[in-house]
Formats: C-alpha cells, structure tokens, sequence
C-alpha cells in the first residue's frame, strides 16, 4: 500500500528473524549425539539413509557426499546411515527430514515402518530421490508418502523437463524448461490428483517414455502430518556435480526441514493471466512501471504508486494465485494484490473502491503481509510461521466468493474477511498488483485464476 495520504504508518518489526549456524557432521546417525562436531539446533539436522536390497546405485556415495556439502554451505547438519536401526521413535525426533537417496527394494522392518509413520505424522519432514520410489511396494503409506511407484526406465539420455511451480525452493531458480541428462522413470500412477507437481517431462524430447502427455517428475505434498518432497533426478553421478541439479536437491531438502515454505497444495483447473513472456489484457494506471523479464518469467515492480490492473475482463468468483518475493534483505519492500475494483485509469480507484490484500512485513498488523490493508490484520503467528524471508518466494492464494475473501500464503489460511462496506463489493470486479515507489521491488510470477462456483 502506498504511503496513504489519509492513513499514518506506524512501523512494528514483525518480520521474523532466521539464524541458523553452518556446521557439518561427519559420521553415521548412531547416535546423533557421537557424530563430531557441536549439535545443530533443532530444525537444522537431516538424516541420508541409503539402504539397498535390490539394485545399488553407484552414484550414491556422490549424493552423500553432495548434501553433506549443501549442510555446510546452508547450516544444516548431516547424518548419513544405511543402518535400519537408525528408524526408532526416540532417534528420528531428532531429525527435521529424512532424506530416502536412492534407496531399493524392502529396506524397514514393521517396527521401524511404525516408528517412521509416527515421525512423518508428528510433523517430520522427507526427501526421496530417484530410487525412493523404487522401495517399500507393500508399505500402503509409504507408497503414499513418495507418491507413486517406479515402473520401468528407458536409456540414460537427454530430455527436456517442464518447470510448473517456479516459486517452490526445488524449482524457483529454473526457468520454463530445464534440460538435462538422466535416467527417467515411468510411475505406476500419476501423482497429480494427491501430490503438487513441480516438474514434468516432455516425452517428445526423448526415447522411451510411457506416461504420455501429463508426466511428472518431481513434486511434494503435505502428507498425514508431514511435509514430502520427491525427485524422480538423480541416478548419475554427475547429477551431483551440476549445480542446477544440487539447488534443486537443496531446495527440496530445505522446504522438507521446513526452513522454507510452499504451497504444496494439488493444483488443477487454473488458467494464466501472466504467464511470464506477455502483459497482454493488463494495463498500467498512474506512475511507475512493471518491468518484464521473459528470461525469469517475472514482473518486478519499479516507481509509483502505480497499478497494472487486469484490463482484460471483471471476475466475478474466483481463486487467484501468483507468486511474489520481496528484494531487500529489510523485508520492507511495500506492494500488495488488488481485488474487487472497478475499472479505471486511476490507481486510486482500487484503494477507494476495492481491497488491498498486503505485501510488507514491517508495518502495523492491519498494514503488513497477509493483512487486508486498513481493514484486517491476518493471523499473525500463522502469517510469520508460513512467510519465507526476503529473497525467497511466497504463494499467495486470493479467495473471492460474493463477499467473502480469504487469504492463503504458501498453502496456510491467513486471514477470513467479509466486507461489510457498502460502498465497496467483492461480488464482482477487476484485480491488479501495485508498484508502490522508488526503492520497493517486489517481482512477481505465474499469476493465475480459477474460477469458482457462486457462493
């Protein structure tokens, strides 16, 4: 919201701090406390466990040796074991994720099955990679948790991968289409329906594959309790080299830790109002600007206050989802989403007419992200426990239904509002992202709608 005029700007910290330390342990995870090193706080320890009762991948030594690094590099520490023993009750509390690379095969015995689905339910966190989905077929929840069984694989080769969520910590540094090397597993099912799909393969860009048109590849879920995150990438050693490939690991493990959040909430049925290459049906209302980068598929916001509003048509009863990330490391940066205005060339007009559903973590509560501005704070403990730091990005799902608007961020309700205003309504009306001014960059992507039966 811009420096209103008619409204003063008290300012509150509210944005929450991160401080996590960089250290890395060195031995298996039995038990956590003989590992070198001093203990990493809770939140910041990842157990590796690389079992195998059927095909053994020679690369798993690299991806040990890849995420032991990654912990390093991004404060988290690592434990690394192919000991089933390790899966009790009283030793999985200390770990934040679990980390299933490349395992095969029947590899838990009933009691430790038990003691995983007790962490998973307690909210643990998992990471499978490539062969995770090759392990445990005749454990119901497991096959739930991964998301869905390895069926066959064609020959190593290239292949170009599909980017669908570009805001998740897996996939938000890649662009529309990855191309890479691997070998590249048909499922028994299709996830699409349980699990929130981040990537899929394009089967015209290589030989052998037999999912057809819908092919996912990577993707998380909330899960019984637990967070899960699942890469079908990985069976190369040099997948571990590759940087791209590590940042996606990284992000992966970091969002099933929890040190970073998303919207892993199934997705079907929304169409693009800004798909990253055109700003065609939007238009620009006062000063300032939105720069578009088709490179990275962002709009970044520059000047103002202005407003680039969706000319193109009203919405009437919808679901919005766009993904934003604020640039200042101060979290100060302002801008918001604008619902339920009329159509004009005048900014104001959404401030007057509609609602401003906030984006600025340093402002009064009914004035600071999630808030629906001036009028309703969001829950704040829920707000700061799902909001990822500057620099990252943020999901937001916008909730229209008569005159009702709710507010998700990465995948957790944050506010319930009705308007009771009569000068204003959500029953219909035009929606916009604001540019607020000179020093506030907030970029945003994959700007979406669903439309939603009248309430």
């Amino acid at each position: 919201m811009p420096p209103h005029p008619r409204r003063s700007r008290p300012r509150l910290a509210l944005l929450r701090a991160s401080a996590v330390a960089a250290l890395l342990l060195a031995a298996t995870a039995l038990p956590p406390a003989a590992a070198s090193g001093a203990p990493a706080p809770r939140g910041d320890r990842v157990l590796v466990f690389s079992k195998t009762a059927a095909f053994r991948h020679d690369a798993i030594p690299d991806g040990i040796a890849a995420i032991r690094e990654l912990g390093a590099q991004h404060g988290f520490a690592v434990d690394a074991t192919e000991d089933a023993a390790a899966f009790t009750r009283a030793n999985l509390a200390h770990y934040d994720a679990v980390v299933f690379l490349s395992t095969t095969g029947d590899v838990l015995d009933a009691a430790q099955q038990s003691a995983f689905e007790r962490y998973i339910r307690a909210g643990g966190g998992f990471a499978g990679v490539h062969a995770a989905a090759d392990t445990e077929y005749d454990w119901p929840f497991y096959g739930g948790l991964v998301g869905a069984y390895f069926k066959t694989h064609p020959a190593i080769q290239q292949a170009t991968l599909a980017v669908e969520d570009r805001a998740h910590p897996a996939t938000a540094h890649l662009g529309p289409a990855w191309q890479r090397t691997d070998e590249w597993y048909d499922y028994r099912s299709n996830p699409r329906d349980r699990a929130h799909i981040l990537a899929t393969l394009d089967e015209t860009s290589y030989e052998g594959g037999g999912m057809g048109e819908d092919h996912p590849i990577a993707w998380c879920q909330d899960y019984r309790g637990g967070r899960a995150f699942y890469t079908g990438l990985g069976h190369t050693k040099e997948s571990y080299a590759d940087p791209a490939f590590r940042q996606h690991l990284l992000g992966g493990i970091r969002y099933a830790t929890g040190a970073l959040q998303a919207d892993c909430r199934p997705e079907r049925g929304y169409r693009p109002l800004f798909d990253g290459t055109s700003v065609a049906g939007w238009k620009q209302a006062g000063p300032g600007a939105f720069a578009l980068d088709p490179a990275t598929g962002t709009l970044t916001s520059a000047g103002g206050m202005g407003l680039l509003w969706y000319e193109a048509r009203e919405l009437r009863s919808y679901s919005l989802k766009l993904d934003w990330r604020m640039a200042g490391a101060a979290g100060d940066d302002n801008s918001g989403v604008f619902v339920g205005f009329p159509a004009s060339d005048d900014p104001w007009s959404a401030v007057d007419r509609g609602y401003e559903v906030q984006i600025d973590a340093t402002d009064a509560p009914d004035r600071t992200t999630g808030a629906v501005y001036g009028f309703q704070s969001a829950d704040l403990a829920k707000r700061d426990a799902a909001l990822n730091p500057p620099g990252e990005w943020n999901t937001y799902e916008i909730r229209v239904r008569g005159e009702r608007l709710q507010v998700w961020l990465n995948g957790v309700r944050i506010n319930d509002f009705t308007n009771q205003d009569p000068a204003r309504s959500l029953r219909r009306g035009h929606i916009g992202i604001q540019n607020h001014g000179d020093g506030d960059e907030v970029a945003f992507r994959n700007i979406r709608v669903k439309e939603l039966p009248p309430s």
